[in-house]
């Protein structure tokens, strides 16, 4: 079994590789290695996508790596491979991003990625820090996890999804903001799963084990 972690250039990715490698020892999750090799992606198991910064930054570099890109929507649209998107990686799963300027996303879950306005003033933008997530839909992602548990955000902009069924679940944050997506054989966390202490390693454990 292999996990590939995308590598597109879009950030550190130290902190996510070896949380999903402890995980994967202990759930016997079998290997995972962070690659911008496109057969890696090709012929791996799992796939997973982060992504820091703004979306169309990252849609750019994402789909500059051709070789990388055709390789991970073959393993997800064609041969129903499970699929992580985290961060900016699940908001590129969206139909279109709205930051700075309009770009397309993916088109795997359909809504619009749009900034944060919170209803409470006080409230800033970036939403950064601890939050509870609330559960609308079960899902194996939350498997041991309840509503009320934490996990670690740092985003000024959010899913907003067209499908409600597709919306697995939200925190509040001066309104509801999607934390967590899915559909089919894909998932996506707004949230840092890395960053979320035993929640986070929980929900990674999750998806190394999820067979959908």
């Amino acid at each position: 079994m292999l996990t590939a972690i995308i590598d597109y250039e879009s950030g550190n990715l130290h902190s996510a590789e070896k949380a999903f490698q402890r995980m994967a020892r202990e759930v016997d999750g079998g290997e995972v290695v962070v690659t911008s090799d496109a057969d890696v992606v090709a012929r791996a198991d799992r796939l997973v996508l982060p992504g820091d910064g703004a979306f169309p930054a990252c849609a750019e570099e994402l789909r500059g790596h051709r070789g990388i890109y055709e390789a991970m929507v073959e393993a997800v649209e064609q041969n129903g491979r499970p699929f992580l998107g985290i961060c900016v990686g699940m908001q590129l799963m969206a139909t279109t991003g709205h930051e700075y300027r309009d770009t397309p996303g993916l088109g795997w879950v359909q809504g619009d990625v749009v900034k944060i306005t919170p209803s409470d003033s006080s409230l800033k933008v970036p939403h950064m820090g601890w939050n509870n997530l609330v559960i609308d839909h079960d899902h194996a992602m939350f498997d041991g996890i309840t509503s009320g548990d934490h996990c670690y955000f740092v985003h000024s902009y959010h899913f907003r999804v067209k499908d409600p069924a597709e919306r697995l679940a939200h925190v509040d944050y001066g309104g509801d903001v999607t934390a967590v997506i899915g559909r089919d054989t894909m998932v996506g966390m707004q949230f840092h799963p890395e960053k979320s202490q035993d929640v986070g390693l929980r929900m990674i454990g999750n998806f190394l084990t999820w067979a959908p």
